[in-house]
């Protein structure tokens, strides 16, 4: 039996080089007994505790990009199993090296969804995190934060807040861990306990008046808040304090309020989608924001009820920064036109944001993206799902489907008829708008174009249905 120490519950580093010097000592997955430290992270108790072993100068095995991201997230879960299921899922590769790409697999499967809920927790803890202003010792201004994750995602989630809050000092406290920003640089501590943070401050008053100012019952549905807010997370959060005396005293307010109501929280869906581009152009979620030439994000209103989902930018895309503005964009223009829709009013954005290609002489060709490049940026079009709510999204292609779907959908299969997203959206299937421009005599583009302008139709009639 081999018993592999990592260091911390969250050092996918670590594992991966004890991994890839397993594999290579030829070490089956029912002879290793993982642990953290001294505390055994596996179904099994190991009676003796080694380090993790030191990798050979070259890996064994090659994995794919889709491996190492799906890995990168289900390692942050909280399942004791993780290491040994994702090492389990390693030995499997040498004789399938596509196994990750089988979505029915039950072991890539269950990775899977470790991987969900963990992206799920980054999200609640970026959403219903709330700093409170404390003095230092010293005087000096501090925000600090109490927060209960549900998986080990503290430290990765990290760099979110500092590029957040740049400027400011601030600390947030785990249960298990603690990180700290001085302004300059990230340090981590032990854990906390509730009581160490503050209980409130005055800025928090100033924010029950703003929410209370705001706060419009009919536009709230308890149980959407319920799912996306879970009550564990109501106590960090000063607003929700307000919201059974609120709602006892609505029905009077309402009238009044709705149209202020309405404004403000377009504002606020406004600053979050800007925030969340603003991070997207710095992604380095996978290796294709080394080649191309920028993040090129979705665009649109928030408040648009149709979300259009392209494969990934093109070259013209790519040089311009902005979604549907090549060949394939012209045509998707005039089938909007025929359509009777209007492209201002809704958003458009692509399943992979960054722009992959083949470099052939001074010219840049086209290249599909990869299972791991949609799994990896599927980050960013649930972030915009969450967003935007749209009433109606349309997936053009089979990329786009399989980042909204999590899995491969058959376009002539599914096509024509209205489609139900993991979350319960209302979704429809269509060809992508340079499949036309691919098609080899104009009889056939013809037919072709009338086929996609009433797919466009459909989906578009759905939104007032």
């Amino acid at each position: 039996m081999r018993a592999v120490t990592l260091p911390a519950p969250d050092d996918m580093d670590a594992w991966r080089e004890a991994a890839r010097a397993l594999v290579a000592d030829d070490v089956p997955p029912e002879r290793v007994v993982w642990q953290v430290g001294a505390v055994a992270e596996d179904l099994f108790a190991a009676t003796a505790n080694t380090p993790a072993p030191t990798p050979p100068p070259a890996s064994p095995l090659r994995v794919s990009r889709a491996f190492i991201a799906l890995a990168g997230d289900a390692i942050l879960h909280r399942d004791p199993e993780r290491f040994a299921l994702l090492y389990t899922l390693l030995w499997r590769l040498r004789d399938t090296p596509r196994l990750v790409e089988d979505h029915a697999d039950p072991l890539v499967r269950r990775l899977e969804g470790f991987a969900k809920a963990v992206r799920r927790d980054i999200h609640k803890m970026r959403a219903f995190l709330r700093f409170r202003s404390v003095a230092d010792d010293d005087g000096t201004e501090r925000y600090v934060a109490w927060f209960e994750p549900e998986h080990h995602i503290v430290r990765a989630n990290a760099a979110f807040f500092v590029n957040r809050f740049a400027s400011m000092r601030w600390s947030i406290l785990t249960p298990e861990v603690s990180v700290h920003w001085d302004g300059a640089m990230l340090s981590e501590g032990p854990g906390a306990t509730r009581s160490d943070a503050p209980d409130g401050d005055p800025i928090e008053e100033v924010w029950k008046t703003y929410y209370s100012s705001i706060f419009n019952p009919a536009r709230v549905k308890v149980k959407a808040m319920l799912k996306e807010m879970p009550r564990k997370y109501w106590k960090n959060m000063p607003e929700t304090a307000l919201v059974p005396q609120l709602l006892a005293g609505a029905q009077a307010r309402e009238s009044g309020m709705i149209e202020r109501a309405r404004g403000d929280i377009g504002g606020n869906a406004q600053a979050a989608w800007e925030a969340l581009r603003e991070e997207a152009l710095a992604c380095t979620r996978c290796h294709l924001h080394r080649h191309a030439t920028q993040t090129v994000f979705g665009e649109g209103p928030v408040s648009a009820s149709m979300m259009f989902v392209g494969e990934q930018p093109g070259d013209q895309e790519d040089l311009a920064g902005h979604p549907f503005v090549g060949p394939a964009g012209q045509v998707f223009d005039r089938a909007l036109a025929a359509a009777g829709i209007t492209r201002a009013e809704t958003y458009v954005t692509n399943a992979v944001k960054h722009f992959k290609f083949e470099p052939r002489g001074k010219r840049r060709i086209h290249a599909k993206p990869d299972a791991g490049e949609i799994e990896a940026c599927r980050w960013w079009i649930e972030q915009e799902q969450m967003l935007l709510r749209p009433k109606v999204t349309v997936a053009l292609g089979a990329t786009a489907a399989r980042s909204l779907f999590g899995k491969a959908m058959t376009i002539g299969r599914e096509r024509g008829r209205e489609q139900r997203l993991p979350d319960g959206g209302a979704a429809w299937i269509t060809v992508h708008p340079s499949y036309l421009l691919r098609l080899p005599d104009e009889d056939a583009r013809t037919t072709e174009f009338a086929r996609f302008v009433e797919d466009l139709k459909l989906a578009h009639a759905a939104v007032a249905g």
